[in-house]
């Protein structure tokens, strides 16, 4: 029996000692996640998103009213400068027109009537001026003849300015008779349609639209919003790749044509019409469509560069491993995760490597950065030096060492 319980005491102090040993290991066993210093392209883009549009669309109306008499276009019909697209019905024009008509003949008539009148004043006038030198006739009457003359001359301009008067209403009633015929003002696809067959269109407040022509379709734009925080790295000339839902595996080209300086402000937000012409040949792309664009703002070909997330790490170590100098210790050594700079510019920071499974902190200067990668302009990096990007406790330690969640944050 004591032979048992001794036993059992030994065995007991073992799987003590054990779990001590363990507890021990696992306090102070640490791993280290790294990545590889790569040599390659880096491309630093502004992204933004926009909508697809022509470059230039005519919104086609009218000037007069009526009733839509025939429609001879429809949705994505080609159409030329020139051509007729909808027939307003002309019966009240055409009324109008014969009626100015008449009225130029009215007034061209009164004109021969007036100077008719004016040859009878003058005749007259003539007359009473051969008695009056004869003196047959008073003075008077000379006077009278020569009031009446200088009347029917008068009333004679009248009458040719009241000609006048009815050939520009003849015009008027001419040209607005012409504007029941709808035509197109260019060539262009009809990419929209707001009428149908005897709808009544009133022109008397605002002109109405009847079509949307976009002239050219093979040559698109796409207007982005850019933040204010952005805009500084845009400029005219700059190439541009961007997606549309429509072809997720297709990428689109094109470059930046305009930067608009009227600023947009939506909810304490500033931004910034850029405008992005686009060759279109294929119609892939369609007025209206969403573009999700990358405006390339720099490219650098075969650079050093890093992760991001190596830059994002810091190692911190115990009192004894500090007053070695070593700067750090993989003993009892923490990993922490700070913010990263946003990658423009030059700017000097440290990473940290791992020789001989000790973290070592090397200074470097770095570049531009493409959101996942920042390349490195100067510093103790060379191809290939494993740089530590996250560091953890062994599996034993998981549930009692700190962890870290996404970049910037501890959890």
């Amino acid at each position: 029996m004591k032979k048992k319980i001794l036993a059992a005491v030994v065995l007991v102090v073992i799987l003590a000692g054990g779990g001590l040993y363990f507890l021990k290991n696992r306090d102070t066993a640490v791993k280290f996640k790294t990545e590889a210093v790569a040599r390659g392209d880096l491309r630093a883009a502004v992204t933004a998103t926009g909508t697809v549009s022509a470059v230039t669309t005519v919104l086609v109306g009218t000037q007069v009213s009526g009733t839509i008499k025939e429609i001879f276009v429809d949705y994505n019909s080609p159409v030329k400068k020139g051509q007729l697209l909808a027939q307003i019905d002309p019966a009240l024009s055409e009324a109008k027109v014969a009626q100015a008509k008449a009225n130029l003949l009215s007034a061209e008539a009164s004109v021969s009537k007036a100077e008719v009148a004016l040859q009878d004043a003058r005749r007259t006038m003539e007359r009473n001026r051969s008695l009056f030198s004869r003196n047959f006739i008073a003075a008077s009457d000379l006077d009278t003849a020569e009031t009446n003359e200088r009347s029917a001359a008068a009333q004679l301009n009248v009458a040719k300015a009241q000609v006048e008067q009815a050939r520009a209403a003849l015009q008027q009633e001419e040209t607005n008779l012409r504007y029941t015929r709808i035509l197109s003002p260019v060539n262009g696809t009809v990419i929209s349609r707001n009428v149908d067959i005897g709808q009544t269109v009133a022109a008397s407040f605002q002109t109405p639209t009847l079509f949307s022509i976009a002239q050219d379709l093979t040559q698109m734009q796409i207007d982005t919003n850019v933040d204010e925080a952005d805009i500084g790295r845009i400029q005219v000339g700059q190439a541009v790749q961007f997606n549309v839902d429509a072809y997720p595996d297709v990428t689109f080209k094109g470059r930046v044509s305009e930067v608009r300086n009227a600023p947009t402000t939506v909810q304490n937000v500033v931004t910034y019409d850029v405008v992005i012409k686009v060759a279109n040949p294929d119609f892939k792309l369609k007025p209206g469509m969403t573009a999700n664009v990358s405006i390339i703002t720099d490219f650098l070909q075969g650079v050093l560069k890093i992760p991001n997330a190596a830059l994002r790490f810091k190692w911190t170590s115990d009192k004894t491993s500090q007053t070695k100098g070593t700067g750090a210790g993989v003993g009892t050594g923490r990993g922490v995760q700070t913010a990263a700079g946003d990658g423009s510019g030059s700017r000097a920071r440290g990473v940290w490597v791992l020789k001989d499974q000790t973290p070592v902190r090397v200074p470097v200067t770095l570049g531009i950065s493409d959101g996942n990668f920042t390349v490195v302009l100067s510093g103790g990096l060379k191809e290939g030096d494993p740089v530590i990007v996250e560091s953890s406790a062994s599996p034993a330690k998981n549930s009692a060492s700190p962890r870290f969640g996404p970049p910037g944050f501890l959890r």
